[in-house]
């Protein structure tokens, strides 16, 4: 049993229950997770910052890159890439001659280095995923990687209401859940996320979409691992 488990489980019965917030918050800090309250707004300073652009050129190496070729191989049709950042995943799936990709991002940066490497400026849209530009219906598919747990709450709902509007036939949405089972809550660092159950996600997809399916990802930190969302 490992000791962190221990002592928290020491404390709660050893504590009367108004010193219990003390321990929690104690455990915490030795677990080297940071929760707070969840904010009204999205953090968006770090998407027009060097080191971000740096760590989109390499992290889904070996794992999401990967499942996003297989998940679209022999797809037809228009493809969104939501939270495009530099249009390195929409680059990997170029090579889907079938495929007509399209890709969105809130940072002008991020969408220039997209533009930079060769992607057609008509295709890409600077702008909130939340309140897309697009026809109902005019993507058939869309995906996103490692992108909706730094939404709000009330983001969330309405990115995914947003993708459901826009496209007609499958979703494919990959980001960290919580390793624990648990509902960590607002987890503040490089970049501030949800890190919540698998639980806590299918309800949130389940409010825009009929039908959603949950695969697992190679991609796994010390907290979090990779769950992938397939709403249709």
């Amino acid at each position: 049993m490992p000791l962190l488990y221990q002592i928290k489980q020491f404390g709660t019965q050893l504590c009367p229950p108004i010193l219990l917030p003390l321990v929690k918050r104690v455990h915490r800090r030795l677990s080297g997770v940071t929760p707070v309250s969840a904010p009204d707004a999205q953090a968006l300073d770090v998407y027009w910052g060097a080191e971000m652009e740096r760590i989109l050129e390499t992290w889904g190496e070996g794992n999401v890159w990967s499942e996003i070729q297989l998940a679209m191989a022999g797809r037809q049709g228009r493809v969104l890439d939501i939270a495009c950042g530099t249009g390195k995943t929409m680059e990997v799936l170029a090579g889907e001659k079938g495929l007509e990709l399209w890709g969105c991002d809130i940072s002008d940066r991020l969408i220039a280095r997209a533009v930079g490497r060769g992607i057609a400026s008509d295709r890409l849209y600077v702008g909130d995923a939340t309140r897309l530009p697009y026809e109902d219906g005019f993507f058939d598919y869309s995906f996103s990687i490692g992108s909706i747990e730094h939404f709000t709450e009330q983001g969330i709902a309405q990115m995914l209401a947003e993708c459901r509007r826009v496209t007609r036939s499958v979703a494919f949405h990959t980001h960290p859940v919580s390793k624990s089972g648990r509902d960590e809550g607002w987890i503040t660092t490089v970049q501030s996320y949800f890190n919540n159950s698998t639980e806590w996600w299918i309800a949130k997809y389940q409010k825009s979409f009929a039908t959603v399916r949950v695969l697992n990802s190679l991609w796994s930190d010390e907290r979090s691992e990779g769950k992938w969302f397939v709403c249709s």
